[in-house]
């Protein structure tokens, strides 16, 4: 008798096996049955699915490090700056696509339909009961919302009801399949400009976006976005169509080592060494401190300063943009080695260009632990910015007195409009 009773479990489970199997193949992973919105994955323990082995063969270190934005980025030359710059550029170069799989979906007219305070996916499901359309949710319950007496074309109203909800629809003509999710898939074009591509890219990281695939090729930019983030980035292109300027900063990041171990860098000094009011502002952040500073005071005579007091290690150095009235993102790590304290450290900022050649800018330090500091500088054209006082106990060493500097020069690039086509322009 227990001999039996395991066999019958035993075929039990098999024929489960294969309805799940059968299932699978016939929906695809992630499908929910025909006309019933899947509601996720609660319920399943993935990390018990999915175990991690912490001895898995992995990506080489040289290619994992690969990066295509290097010798664009990465590169300033401390001897040639301009404060003011043009790029030329072809407004009609810019485009937005969704890719991916999206049918026109079937032409007929919709007549009075009203729901109220019902989850998205459920209205559509209503909707598409009616059209003979399956469908299926990919991460709800979506937005609660309501409609009464719509009238139009089908694809209008599922226009409607998904606008409203803030998400996205995909449809397979072949299936009578529609498709539900918070994110999709999208490719930006922009201007053959490397400047230009550079700042969106810096802004689109600037938005959280990282998963970002960028094609230098054909300069677009292809990513996966939720329709907050896809909107912020239709409106930003919009926006650089009317207001095509750029503020670019230049940045060195290096580390210093004080020989007084007691009493760290006399940053106090540099009014003695420097003449009266080339330390134009000393604004105090939670941790460290920002300069604004005259020109005498640039990259090469801060590290003269520094040598007799320290040992001073370079970090990165690089440039990053952003458009005016927007926020942008360079991480050090692109730009220093990977196994740098600070190399998951990331400068945001947003700026603003105003009247008489002012530029004022928000700046935060970010890491993957949360902010360390922000500050708010404003700052004449042709000055730089220098944030001192920086503990390296924040990214994790041991050594007393020792800091990071951040050393930062804003520039303006102001975009030409041109019909003519531009082919790999710096």
């Amino acid at each position: 008798m227990r001999k039996s009773k395991f066999s019958y479990i035993g075929v039990l489970f098999l024929l489960l096996l294969a309805v799940g199997c059968s299932r699978e193949s016939e929906f695809g992973t992630g499908d929910s049955l025909p006309g019933v919105a899947l509601y996720g994955d609660e319920g399943f323990d993935l990390d018990f699915i999915m175990q991690h082995d912490p001895n898995l063969i992995k990506t080489t270190k040289g290619a994992a490090e690969l990066d295509l934005e290097t010798p664009l980025r990465c590169k300033v030359n401390w001897n040639k700056q301009e404060m003011i710059s043009a790029v030329p550029y072809n407004a009609a170069a810019f485009s937005l696509t969704r890719n991916g799989l999206n049918d026109m979906l079937p032409r007929y007219e919709v007549n009075g339909f009203s729901f109220k305070s019902m989850n998205a996916e459920k209205a559509l499901l209503k909707l598409d009961k009616e059209a003979g359309i399956k469908l299926i949710a990919k991460d709800p319950p979506y937005a609660s919302i309501s409609g009464e007496n719509l009238r139009g074309e089908f694809s209008e109203v599922v226009g409607m009801i998904t606008d409203a909800a803030e998400i996205f629809y995909s449809y397979d003509a072949e299936r009578k399949l529609m498709r539900l999710s918070r994110r999709a898939n999208f490719t930006l074009h922009v201007p053959h400009n490397r400047q230009i591509m550079l700042a969106l890219l810096d802004v689109i990281r600037g938005s959280g976006i990282t998963d970002i695939v960028s094609d230098w090729g054909d300069y677009s930019i292809t990513f996966t976005s939720n329709y907050e983030t896809r909107k912020k980035i239709v409106d930003l292109v919009e926006y650089f169509k009317s207001n095509p300027l750029l503020v670019a900063y230049d940045v060195s990041v290096f580390r210093v080592y004080p020989a007084d171990k007691d009493n760290g860098i006399n940053w106090q000094e540099a009014l003695e060494t420097f003449d009266f009011s080339t330390l134009n502002t000393a604004q105090a952040g939670v941790i460290g401190r920002v300069l604004s500073t005259t020109n005498d005071l640039n990259i090469s005579t801060l590290r003269q300063f520094l040598g007799p007091q320290a040992a001073i290690v370079p970090v990165a150095e690089g440039r990053f943009s952003v458009p005016n009235l927007w926020f942008s993102r360079f991480d050090i790590g692109k730009c220093g080695l990977r196994e740098a304290m600070e190399a998951d450290l990331s400068i945001m900022a947003k700026a603003s260009f105003e009247k008489n050649n002012w530029i004022f800018s928000h700046i935060s330090l970010d890491t993957t632990q949360g902010e360390i500091a922000q500050y708010n500088v404003r700052s004449k054209l042709g000055e730089n910015l220098m944030i001192i006082g920086l503990p390296n106990e924040v990214f994790g060493t041991k050594k007393p007195k020792s800091e990071t500097v951040i050393f930062m020069v804003p520039r303006i690039v102001r975009g030409l409009k041109t019909t003519k086509h531009i082919q790999n322009k710096l």
